[in-house]
């Protein structure tokens, strides 16, 4: 029985009669929907006055228009289009009749009230952009409306990697849920330049007349060229003018409608823009200074760039990383430096066929076809295939169990999400502490419990065991030397899973439980969001992660640190961490406030680490924070797993660990080092040595391998599911 496609319901706050980024949005996420294979319900905002947008997706296969003012689906919509509120109402009521599997939805408004409606929970995909780029703008009540919103979404959908950063580091609830969905580029097979300059030159603007777009400066680029030599006529394209400040409206009507040298041609359909724009030599995107710290890329960009123009715009980081730091036609904030540039790539054709071939190149990873590709990517892990032996007719009941679920969190989510698994959350309030009643009709009801921690949960679960149930208990370092696993009845538990080899040998030794009940299934390392492009220079940065109970040795972390900057004063160390005096257990101890201040003072005083130390926040935002961080340093007295060093290497970065017991049964030898002073000479050798980027991705390919997040969770798959437990630890 073949699987039916997924069902995408979309709506974005945007009047699609106007054309602008919003609404290319709205028509190339449709595209990108159906090209990755599902069938596609877009709601529009407003009655259709021109279908130079809607008419192109009426012959998309798997796409429908629902059309609320036509069909008369909200009987008191007024002439501007739907409220954010009736918009809502829309969809939950279609969701409803015919459940969706994924709503899309654009607009922070909008995304803010689909947020409250329970039914949409999980099932959301929000495109944010209108939020605050600038960390002044993030009030309490930004964060609130934001974590909101990110809480009841599956995804997140971020246009750029700078947006992306910036969201997780303000709202830790997005951390996880972001994902990258750059801009799509849907192009006509017959739009593209021709690849020369003419004698006149033309140069192509399309979409919103606004203030902050200089579209009313642009209007003297003509004549500004014309004094250096240049025939030039400036072609406009687009029919949305801003209304505010009046004056500015009245007088860009003027200057499109009066001045000499420009063509306005008025409001087009999509692919007749581009083949308009494809027969001009130049494509603006100049824009005022105060847009330069916006976080979002300009599809307008990447279209030109497609047809193979080069393309005039402001110089910022994002475009920087775009196009080069030495792209010839960054323009500054006045007219005559983008007459400059113009000029100049117009008198040098190899200058011009250089910035043409980089925004061609720019414009590569946006088609939709790439698009169509993320997609199912996200697709795939959204809505997994139900795993062979499971009916959904009788789901298999599971029960996940535990005081802290910090580290089964992820693997709980993807169990729950799984077709024929229905998955019930028992957390305990403590060690101790729960709600017995509850407890123990969960431990009726299901099928498989997992323990997460051999506590005083894998006691109980154990006493209540059936002899048809199947009862799996997750082992961490910290219970291992408690008492529980000593009071624990081994006969009911059907597997015991340490995360590391190392330590499942010291469980059989410990505990004297029969060697094949002790299996290892390792943590796990979400190697897809980890994988993001390095910042300059981040080859000269450790990391560190934890850096409390003083076994975690930082001070063999800033041995490290002094040795290098010995060698070169560019390494630097950043630290992310809870501080010890964040935890009491930790501080109230004489021994471990005494080796704290005595570290704290050496990075004070130590001539060779004042100022090279970062301390960073403790957070989930980890991804984020390893874009600048080369080395991942695991300096530990003792570790189960240490996961940092695993998600360095993911990152692109590579660990640096010392010998601590078991690290050889996790890690590859190569990245274990005698000391600190070896480790020292090691790091400085791959950097010196122009051998970062190699030993990167040798680092990276062996952590996905056998870490990988797709990896672990197969393997719990299986042990849940089917009982097939990994090879017995020491086997």
């Amino acid at each position: 029985m073949s699987t039916p496609p997924p069902r995408a319901l979309l709506y974005g706050d945007v009047d699609l009669n106007i054309i602008d980024g919003s609404a290319i949005w709205a028509q190339s996420m449709a595209q990108a929907l159906a090209a990755a294979g599902c069938e596609v319900t877009l709601l529009l905002k407003a009655p259709v006055r021109t279908d130079r947008l809607v008419a192109p997706l009426a012959d998309v296969p798997g796409i429908r228009l629902l059309r609320p003012y036509e069909d008369k689906l909200v009987p008191d919509a007024g002439p501007r289009g739907l409220t954010p509120e009736q918009a809502v109402s829309l969809l939950v009521s279609r969701h409803e009749r015919t459940p969706f599997d994924l709503v899309v939805v654009r607009g922070r408004r909008l995304a803010g009230l689909a947020a409250q409606e329970e039914t949409l929970a999980g099932r959301l995909w929000t495109y944010l952009t209108d939020f605050p780029h600038a960390v002044d703008g993030f009030t309490a009540t930004a964060v609130a409306e934001l974590t909101e919103i990110a809480l009841a979404s599956r995804f997140l959908l971020c246009q750029t990697e700078e947006l992306r950063a910036f969201l997780e580091s303000s709202v830790p609830a997005a951390c996880g849920r972001s994902v990258l969905f750059p801009p799509v580029v849907v192009v006509p097979g017959d739009a593209r330049a021709d690849g020369q300059v003419h004698a006149r030159a033309r140069l192509a603007y399309t979409g919103k007349f606004a203030p902050a777009w200089n579209t009313l400066e642009m209007t003297g680029l003509p004549a500004a060229l014309e004094r250096r030599g240049v025939d030039a006529e400036l072609v406009m394209i687009g029919d949305k003018v801003h209304a505010d400040p009046a004056d500015w409206s009245k007088r860009m009507r003027k200057a499109l409608d009066g001045t000499p040298g420009v063509d306005w041609r008025g409001g087009m359909a999509r692919a007749d823009a581009l083949r308009a724009s494809a027969e001009c030599d130049f494509g603006l995107s100049w824009r005022d200074p105060s847009m330069d710290a916006s976080l979002e890329l300009s599809t307008k960009v990447l279209e030109l760039g497609a047809l193979g123009l080069p393309v005039v715009l402001n110089r910022t980081p994002m475009h920087e990383a775009k196009l080069g730091a030495d792209y010839p036609l960054f323009a500054g904030a006045d007219l005559d430096s983008v007459a400059e540039v113009v000029a100049r790539a117009y008198h040098d054709r190899s200058v011009y066929a250089e910035a043409a071939a980089r925004c061609r190149a720019a414009a590569e990873d946006h088609t939709l076809e790439r698009a169509a590709g993320r997609l199912r990517g996200y697709l795939a892990e959204a809505l997994p295939p139900a795993p062979a032996g499971v009916d959904a007719e009788r789901p298999l009941k599971v029960v996940v169990a535990g005081h802290d679920m910090k580290f089964f969190t992820r693997l709980a989510e993807y169990l729950s999400s799984l077709p024929g698994l229905d998955v019930r959350m028992d957390e305990w309030e403590g060690l101790g502490t729960h709600d017995q009643y509850r407890s123990r009709e969960l431990a009726g009801w299901a099928d498989v419990v997992i323990c997460e921690w051999c506590g005083p949960n894998a006691l109980f679960y154990a006493k209540w065991k059936r002899p048809d149930q199947r009862l799996i208990v997750r082992l961490h370092r910290f219970e291992l030397y408690a008492e529980w696993p000593r009071k624990l009845d081994i006969d009911k538990v059907d597997a015991v899973v340490c995360v590391s080899p190392h330590y499942a040998d010291l469980t059989r030794e410990i505990t004297g439980w029969p060697a094949d009940k002790v299996v290892v299934v390792p943590n796990w390392v979400d190697d897809e969001q980890l994988a993001r492009p390095k910042l300059p220079g981040a080859e000269y940065s450790l990391g560190m992660v934890g850096i409390a109970p003083s076994r975690k040795r930082l001070d063999r972390g800033l041995d490290v640190l002094a040795e290098l900057r010995r060698m070169d004063p560019r390494y630097t160390m950043s630290v992310k961490t809870k501080q010890p005096w964040d935890y009491w257990w930790i501080w109230n101890r004489p021994e471990e406030r005494a080796y704290f201040e005595r570290v704290y003072r050496r990075i004070q005083r130590d001539g060779d680490l004042a100022g090279a130390v970062v301390f960073d926040p403790f957070g989930p935002d980890v991804a984020t924070w390893l874009r600048r961080v080369g080395f991942m340093l695991s300096t530990s007295d003792d570790e189960s797993f240490h996961l940092a060093p695993a998600e360095c290497a993911a990152s692109g970065g590579v660990p640096a660990l010392l010998p601590w017991p078991g690290a050889d049964t996790i890690y590859d030898p190569h990245w274990i080092h005698d000391d600190a002073v070896a480790m020292a000479e090691a790091i400085h050798a791959t950097v010196s040595e122009g051998r970062f980027a190699s030993e990167a991705g040798r680092a990276r390919a062996e952590v996905v391998g056998a870490y990988s997040l797709g990896r672990v969770r197969s393997l719990w798959t299986d042990l849940v599911v089917r009982g097939k437990v990994p090879v017995p630890a020491g086997a």
